[in-house]
């Protein structure tokens, strides 16, 4: 598997990714998070033309990719989308490490739903903890306020920060 900088004829693809990965949700009775629509080719765009969207490459394939942002001095994984028939072979993960490390091997933070297991539960796998509210910074309390604004909140959500350089893990399976 190769990751790489998304490239601006892949944006539409990304797209495809994010919204088959939205899929699973309906099992949970999330179909309005199954149903937004993925960020628009102009704002992918603009992540990829700031070096901040990397996707994940099997053969010809993109099977995933990841977005994210300064916040406070941390790196902010905003989006991590893997296609379902990909799922649970350490794409995500790579992804995310590779985020790090892409900036520096410094703090990582995210928001994500509390009870989805391949949302918190996931992320404390990878080594990310819950982060108090009062611990929250002035950019997540934003990201946090338009999340709420979003409907977002119709599920508990939390915030996760993850410290220093991602752990060694196990090879992507085939």
């Amino acid at each position: 598997m190769l990751i790489r900088p998304g490239r601006a004829e892949e944006m539409a693809t990304c797209q495809d990714i994010e919204r088959a990965a939205g899929e699973p949700f309906r099992e949970l009775g999330m179909d309005a998070v199954a149903d937004d629509e993925p960020l628009t080719l102009d704002d992918l765009e603009s992540y990829r033309r700031n070096g901040a969207l990397w996707v994940a490459q099997r053969g010809d394939e993109l099977v995933g990719y990841l977005l994210a942002a300064p916040v406070d001095g941390r790196t902010h994984v905003e989006q991590v989308s893997v296609r379902p028939r990909w799922a649970r072979r350490g794409i995500g993960r790579a992804l995310i490490d590779h985020a790090a490390l892409a900036h520096g091997g410094g703090d990582q933070t995210l928001t994500t739903f509390a009870d989805v297991p391949w949302n918190a539960p996931y992320y404390r796998r990878l080594g990310f903890r819950e982060l108090p509210e009062d611990q929250l910074t002035p950019g997540l309390r934003h990201i946090r306020t338009v999340e709420r604004r979003l409907g977002l909140d119709r599920w508990p959500r939390l915030c996760m920060l993850r410290t220093g350089l991602p752990r060694p893990h196990v090879a992507l399976k085939a």
